[in-house]
């Protein structure tokens, strides 16, 4: 009997592409941040955990499995066709009142022309993509249930520079959603395969 007419759903993996920041950078992040959450209000806000920072390139959201066999041979084309690149995270910004990032600096070109090919070798699998808008690098810190004063805390990280890494890997990411039931649980991100850059 297959999996339709069982009204079982084929399996599938909640995956993003992303670049992912060395232990250097995180530590030097996590400090910064640590002085953020004494601000006010840093209490209503859900703080992403450093363990699972990143700067997403392209997400995907439900990839069936039949799908991932092309995706991962597209996404090590489009790694092998991308030269390393310097970056580190830089300055803050926010989305609305949802969401507090931290940016960066470096090769922007470089980490933008990533993205597009990240995207384009999920298209190109046959993934369904949302149009596609201006890259905007960043790294989620925090979000908001509702809309919240993010300014302060963009203020305070205005000024932030990270140290300097070469950005030398494409990795795609699993995301596991947050254990319902538990108070303050969060998504679980893993690194399922990672990709050199260049040739």
């Amino acid at each position: 009997m297959s999996s339709h007419s069982s009204g079982r759903r084929p399996p599938t993996e909640r995956l993003f592409a992303a670049v992912l920041p060395p232990a250097g950078a995180v530590a030097g992040l996590r400090a910064a941040v640590a002085q953020l959450r004494a601000l006010p209000g840093a209490g209503d806000l859900r703080w992403t955990r450093p363990e699972g920072w990143h700067y997403t390139l392209a997400f995907y959201g439900e990839v069936p499995e039949g799908v991932l066999p092309e995706l991962y041979e597209r996404l090590e084309r489009a790694a092998h066709r991308t030269e390393p690149f310097p970056l580190r995270v830089h300055g803050a910004g926010h989305f609305g009142g949802r969401a507090l990032w931290a940016g960066a600096a470096g090769g922007l070109d470089t980490l933008r022309l990533l993205a597009e090919r990240a995207d384009a070798a999920a298209r190109r699998a046959g993934l369904p993509m949302e149009e596609h808008r201006r890259y905007t690098p960043h790294l989620t810190l925090a979000r908001s249930r509702g809309e919240a004063e993010l300014r302060p805390f963009t203020a305070a990280l205005a000024g932030f520079e990270g140290e300097r890494w070469e950005a030398g890997e494409l990795s795609l990411v699993r995301s596991s959603p947050p254990v319902s039931g538990v108070p303050g649980e969060r998504p679980r991100y893993e690194a399922v395969r990672a990709w050199a850059l260049g040739r």
